[in-house]
């Protein structure tokens, strides 16, 4: 990476402040934007990478990035899993299959400290892990950049140090080995209030707590409802051959057309089967048995399944670098 980053790049940090999904009233706005924002990502940082679990936001994000790389005969990022240990197996083989499909290079970063320590202890979720077995890196973000004072933390993905141990120290280390200096992510503005005043460019350059790097967020401007749109009548009939491409809905996963499968088609499975929104296996439930699309998108909330929604314990996560 360049010794004055972030000088070398040329990117407008107030771009959509105090923006909201509104300004943006038509899909066709909202993809304008976010070919746009990518296209600059791609072609201003020497080293991007896209943040990929799996889930409808990053799928997206990740087909915008590989639509304009193609228009543009752009290199493909390198995509960046976070693998926290806790994830459904069905998300493991879904970013299995479609990383073949899509010829992706996917790195997987992992907090692997806590990893072989939970593998030879035999722990479950939920299990005490004391702070003194950790290596000294983590041990520095615990009692420095946490400020935690407990001789223990559970292996959980809800509780401050576990999320902040299991996920952002291994994306920091991540980004910081790849050398990444923009991270291409799907936050999106409605999502969670602690992401509402996020930017299309926003700077993450403070050496004391990440690798400095700048976060580029190409769908703000969808709403839940706007991404389901847009993956029935663009991500998928794009990548599906066989899907009609006059954006078809199905209402199940019988009801796809063309003896087409769930395997065939880039929505993750737990969709299908009622979630709206992707933690972990110990931590997120379904909010209907209907497909997350068919819901009540407008009068439920979109992460009321997840345990860890709670805004403060997100508003310091970001502050440290999490998404």
């Amino acid at each position: 990476m360049s010794e004055n980053f972030p000088e070398y790049v040329d990117v407008d940090y107030e771009d959509g402040e105090g923006e909201d999904p509104v300004d943006y009233p038509h899909i066709n706005d909202k993809i304008e934007k976010a070919i746009e924002v990518t296209h600059k990502g791609l072609t201003e940082y020497e080293n991007p990478a896209v943040m990929w679990t799996g889930g409808k936001d990053s799928t997206l994000t990740l087909y915008f990035v590989k639509e304009v790389a193609e228009k543009y005969d752009l290199d493909l990022p390198t995509a960046i899993f976070i693998d926290h240990y806790q994830h459904f197996d069905e998300i493991h083989d879904f970013v299995d299959r479609w990383a073949n499909e899509w010829d992706l290079e996917v790195v997987y970063a992992r907090n692997e400290d806590i990893g072989e320590y939970v593998e030879e202890n035999e722990l479950e979720p939920g299990d005490d892990i004391p702070i003194d077995e950790l290596s000294e890196h983590n041990q520095h973000h615990v009692e420095n950049i946490l400020e935690y004072e407990e001789d223990t933390f559970p292996f959980l993905l809800d509780t401050y140090a576990g999320n902040h141990l299991l996920k952002t120290v291994a994306l920091n280390d991540a980004l910081e080995s790849e050398d990444v200096d923009g991270v291409i992510s799907g936050v999106r503005w409605d999502e969670q209030e602690a992401r509402a005043d996020e930017t299309f460019f926003s700077p993450r350059h403070d050496p004391d707590i990440y690798p400095p790097h700048d976060r580029v967020q190409p769908i703000l401007q969808f709403d839940e409802a706007a991404v389901w749109e847009a993956f029935w009548n663009f991500v998928v009939p794009d990548t599906v051959a066989e899907y009609p491409d006059d954006g078809y809905v199905p209402e199940s996963d019988d009801d796809l057309p063309n003896d087409l499968t769930q395997e065939d088609i880039p929505v993750s499975p737990k969709y299908f089967a009622g979630f709206r929104s992707l933690g972990s296996e110990i931590s997120t439930e379904k909010s209907d048995n209907e497909p997350a699309w068919l819901q009540d998108l407008e009068g439920t909330t979109e992460r009321a399944g997840r345990a860890q929604d709670k805004e403060d314990l997100m508003e310091r996560l970001r502050d440290l670098g999490y998404m």
